[in-house]
């Protein structure tokens, strides 16, 4: 599987280019900003993009959407739940002292236990509120990784002081929604370095405080 990090926009969100190999269709998830670089990427590695996907609704993981949308003519996936966000990304933003362009809608919801499909992979869709009411985390068994947003992150877990953030459901979500992954699952978060389930399971101390 083709698989590419890139990181965008001033808060630095990992932005994901996944696509395969024989097909050369691809799936771009969370292009937070820096548009020109992700579609620059995307052009290098020879993909068409019929999704793209946020794993979360919060400005600096949509800032990128309009214009990595328009270029590819991708359908554009977040969960219901996170909608409220798109519309406000430039204002709260503002808030943080950067600057993020508005989200247009989403063409499809994401829902939970949803299969979305590129060439020869599957990406299974894992509803893991608490960061945000409708945040996702994408599971791609045959390769063994799971992009998992602001949800857990190396050593740490998403904020929860937000508006619609919950402690209590986001650890809710990492325990019976991420832990019972396998261990050796390669985890890729929305910033930072990437991790594994069974390393976070034995070292992160928001999971086991």
């Amino acid at each position: 599987m083709i698989f590419e990090t890139i990181i965008v926009g001033p808060l630095e969100v990992n932005c994901f280019i996944l696509g395969c190999e024989e097909s050369k269709d691809g799936v771009v998830v969370d292009p937070g900003g820096n548009a020109d670089k992700i579609i620059a990427a995307i052009t290098r590695l020879g993909l068409r993009i019929p999704s793209v996907i946020n794993t979360h609704g919060h400005f600096d993981h949509v800032g990128g959407n309009r214009k990595v949308l328009e270029h590819t003519g991708a359908e554009y996936l977040v969960h219901e739940g996170d909608v409220r966000y798109l519309s406000h990304a430039t204002e709260v933003a503002v808030k943080y002292g950067v600057t993020a362009e508005n989200s247009p809608q989403p063409d499809r919801f994401l829902e939970d236990g949803m299969v979305l499909t590129f060439g020869n992979y599957r990406i299974e869709v894992l509803h893991t509120p608490g960061h945000t009411p409708g945040g996702c985390c994408l599971y791609i068994a045959e390769e063994g990784l799971v992009i998992t947003g602001d949800t857990l992150f190396a050593e740490g877990v998403g904020r929860t002081d937000f508006p619609g953030g919950s402690h209590k459901a986001l650890i809710e979500s990492i325990r019976t929604r991420l832990l019972t992954l396998p261990d050796d699952t390669r985890v890729y978060p929305g910033h930072g370095p990437s991790t594994t389930i069974g390393h976070e399971r034995r070292y992160n101390p928001y999971i086991n405080g």
